[in-house]
């Protein structure tokens, strides 16, 4: 048996996303997926099942839903938006309930997951939209998504997820081309500060900033290389783009450098006029952060708690201030 949510009202930039199609690059399609993958995994976590689950992905625009004959469990991850709902917390709709969510100053990527996740048919081993590719469509007002309602999940759960410093330098490896950039080229780009352009896309992050464009030795001689998701492009006006997951597959651009993945979703959720700077490491120093952002996010169930703590399960009960404002009865009025 499926139910189904129906959605009442949405705006532009709201797609069903999974894991995305890793391994397609031969067939000419790019990995696709979330955003924010780490989003993903969060709200997958806090419902107790498979990473690969699909989940609304809502890039700052406003959602309406409606349940219809069936209750529903739901999780909500990524950018906080402006809701009665907590964020980071799953949450039960019973039969017949409409929840809003509208964009909020934090963040561009936010995910609303589903117990069960949302039920389309697969296409090439992924419910992911990919615009680009021509595999599914926006979701829009009037559309009827299907879910399992026996699905099991725990309602009333938080995750108290760690929060990245915004100001620290996003890190860089070198890439192919890096060498192709003079050393004062590459010095002035760790010296520069950027920002998001409001023009981006699923496909490409565009970074603006006040000085001269980049250039690299050679550029127009390049030939077109497979490219993924982090690779930072420089385009022969000198502008620089971050590929993200609905990027080409192959691309003649230099590429000054590509963001280590664990960087990667603080970068992509950082808002439009936000300052970004970026700093070369390693690639010692990039392994040992990936092997530590795994350990991390492997030990992000034991972050999960009940929103609502039963007293009966705090250790340190005595040590909380529990008889604040009691009197004895006998103030005058």
């Amino acid at each position: 048996m499926t139910a189904h949510l129906t959605i009442t009202k949405v705006g532009p930039g709201a797609t069903l996303q999974d894991q995305g199609r890793p391994g397609q690059l031969a067939n000419g399609v790019s990995r696709g997926g979330a955003a924010d993958p780490l989003a993903l995994l969060e709200g997958a976590l806090l419902l107790g099942q498979d990473t690969a689950a699909a989940a609304i992905e809502l890039a700052t625009t406003p959602i309406t839903l409606h349940t219809r004959q069936h209750p529903a469990i739901i999780a909500l991850s990524g950018a906080p938006m402006r809701s009665d709902l907590a964020w980071n917390a799953t949450h039960i709709l019973p039969a017949e309930t409409q929840v809003s969510l509208h964009p909020g100053r934090e963040g561009i990527y936010s995910y609303l997951h589903i117990a069960g996740g949302f039920l389309t048919d697969p296409i090439l081993g992924s419910r992911a939209t990919h615009l680009k590719a021509g595999l599914g469509q926006p979701l829009q007002s009037g559309d009827y998504l299907r879910y399992d309602p026996k699905a099991k999940a725990t309602a009333d759960l938080v995750l108290k997820a760690t929060t990245p410093d915004q100001t620290a330098p996003i890190r860089i490896l070198p890439s192919v081309q890096t060498a192709l950039f003079a050393e004062a080229e590459r010095a002035r780009f760790e010296a520069a500060t950027f920002t998001p352009d409001p023009r981006s896309t699923r496909s490409a992050l565009r970074l603006s900033h006040d000085d001269k464009g980049f250039e690299a030795s050679g550029q127009l001689d390049i030939l077109s290389e497979a490219t993924l998701p982090g690779d930072i492009q420089i385009t022969g006006d000198g502008t620089a783009y971050v590929l993200m997951p609905d990027c080409q597959t192959t691309g003649g651009y230099p590429r000054i450098a590509a963001v280590i993945p664990s960087d990667l979703p603080r970068l992509v959720q950082t808002p439009p006029g936000a300052p970004v700077t970026f700093r070369f490491i390693s690639r010692a120093e990039a392994l040992s952060l990936h092997r530590a952002e795994m350990t991390r996010r492997k030990a992000l169930s034991k972050q999960i708690s009940p929103r609502l703590r039963d007293p009966r399960d705090i250790a340190d009960l005595l040590s909380y201030q529990l008889i604040s404002g009691i009197t004895a009865g006998r103030e005058e009025p």
